[in-house]
């Protein structure tokens, strides 16, 4: 199961700061979670060795 990764509040509130101060449309989604480093760890998977 993927773990979802969020920012520290702190950086969620200096990024929101900055966005009010800025007159330009806000970006996407995708763009936002970007920029936090917000989004998901997914669990890494070890194969198992191969027979030949």
């Amino acid at each position: 199961m993927p773990a979802i990764i969020q920012p520290p509040k702190h950086l969620v509130r200096e990024y929101l700061q900055r966005r009010a101060r800025d007159p330009k449309p806000p970006p996407s989604p995708e763009e936002i979670r970007r920029e936090l480093g917000w989004g998901l760890r997914l669990p890494s998977f070890k194969l198992a060795p191969s027979r030949a």
